[in-house]
């Protein structure tokens, strides 16, 4: 008989008690070597973002923590944004702006200009625009410009005016053939604002008071190079919309129901539409339109921005001073609307992510709203190496460059005594795998002449 162990060893008796049961348990041959322990998780910003440098496998796999690490990355990012201003040369006012890759983003602007251009060199390279079939003497004026670009969900075909801005142009992506172009069998003033429904259906929104749905086949585009005739011009389909909808009159301004902004959500199939007479309407989009429902907005002045977020089941509507949040789903509205307070020159972008909206003003600057605070974020204040920083009360804001202004008789005119106009920023985009923002627009007084844009990283 073994001695009975005492002492210190008494503590390891478990171990080998186990280790006697296997033997016995296991029958003839070596026991498997014991499985190591695995090393306790580590849970800071620098193991995780060490992990993903080297490519390790599971780093990435702690619950939570890279949701985590995006949404304090959405609130963070804003107050270490850097500008560089982007010369466009004498194009006037960016009103629509899309990424299409990591370094070149699409814009539209206001003398009916489609170009491309790389933040990176800072080359422009323009892109044709198509023509209606009709005659020149038949199509509108093109002053107006083009309001409108954005890409379907895999970004195979970009959807964007036409050189008649009635007119809906579908391109293809990467290389921007001509596909199709849906001129005098749709709508009849200028196109504000589209909408992808999917890869091939788009709904375009008119200031003729209608939306219009489009179906591209997709035998269209399945071939990566345009045809041309024998001019060497391109060629490309005319197709019409599958439905026309008309929004409903307002009795309090019946001639103003001009389609100005269109938001769609995925998750519901539905189009949200606002209209210049202070109308917000809610469509079930299939394979036609049906209205659900038309709701009056708080703030009917000059409501020209709309955006959804997913996540949230939100849209939110800007105004001439305030951003409004409505989910269609509930009768009163539980999230009070925010005030841009920017001279009352108006919110002229919006855009969700997660849960911070970002607000593009008429007064030149960016600002940030968490929506789940119901706050704007703000300032961090300078504080010493040992203590991390404070908030400073102060309304974080990102003003925007000069850009360039072309100071014509107009301006002598009536705006020659006022040293600095800032720029209305129309469109924004962010780039978030390269942590960039994208901002453009221009002067806010409809006669003067002018671009701003910018690249914030």
């Amino acid at each position: 008989m073994a001695p009975r162990q005492t002492g210190s060893r008494k503590r390891k008796a478990p171990a080998l008690a186990a280790s006697s049961l296997g033997s016995a348990a296991g029958g003839d041959g070596p026991l498997p070597p014991k499985k190591p322990k695995r090393p306790a998780a580590l849970r800071s910003l620098l193991h995780y973002l060490k992990g993903r440098e080297v490519g390790a496998r599971g780093r990435a796999g702690l619950p939570g923590f890279e949701g985590k690490l995006r949404g304090y990355a959405v609130r963070k990012l804003p107050e270490l944004l850097r500008e560089r201003e982007l010369a466009l040369g004498t194009l006037n006012k960016v009103f629509a702006s899309q990424w299409l890759n990591a370094r070149q983003v699409v814009c539209g602007t206001k003398c009916n200009t489609l170009f491309v251009v790389d933040v990176q060199s800072g080359h422009i390279t323009r892109i044709p625009l198509m023509r209606d079939r009709g005659p020149a003497s038949a199509r509108a004026q093109p002053s107006c410009g083009i309001h409108a670009i954005q890409l379907n969900p895999s970004k195979t075909l970009l959807a964007t005016g036409g050189e008649n801005p009635n007119s809906l142009a579908v391109y293809q992506l990467p290389t921007l053939d001509p596909v199709c172009l849906g001129d005098r069998h749709g709508h009849k003033d200028w196109i504000f604002a589209i909408a992808w429904m999917s890869d091939t259906v788009a709904v375009s929104g008119s200031r003729d008071g209608t939306v219009a749905l489009w179906k591209m086949d997709p035998d269209m585009f399945h071939g990566s190079i345009a045809w041309h005739n024998d001019a060497g011009l391109p060629l490309y389909a005319h197709i019409r919309p599958r439905d026309v909808e008309t929004i409903p009159r307002a009795s309090t301004n019946p001639s103003n129901r001009k389609v100005r902004a269109l938001a769609f959500s995925g998750k519901n199939q539905e189009l949200g539409a606002v209209s210049l007479d202070g109308y917000f309407h809610l469509w079930k989009a299939q394979s036609n339109l049906s209205r659900l429902l038309s709701i009056r907005l708080p703030y009917c002045r000059e409501n020209v921005c709309l955006t959804y977020c997913d996540e949230l089941s939100l849209y939110a509507v800007g105004s001439q001073s305030h951003v409004s949040f409505l989910d269609p789903r509930q009768r009163q509205q539980n999230i009070r609307p925010l005030c841009s307070r920017e001279g009352g020159t108006g919110v002229r972008s919006l855009s969700f992510y997660q849960h911070i909206v970002t607000v593009g003003t008429g007064h030149g600057s960016l600002l940030f709203y968490d929506i789940r605070a119901q706050t704007f974020l703000e300032e961090r204040a300078s504080a010493s190496p040992h203590f991390s920083p404070g908030p400073a009360g102060r309304k974080l804001k990102l003003t925007c460059g000069r850009g360039w202004l072309n100071h014509d008789d107009l301006w002598v005119n009536y705006f020659g005594g006022i040293g600095e106009l800032p720029n209305a920023l129309y469109t924004h985009c962010y780039n978030w795998p390269e942590m960039k923002l994208f901002v453009a627009g221009g002067p806010l007084p409809s006669g003067l002449h002018g671009n701003y844009a910018g690249l914030w990283s």
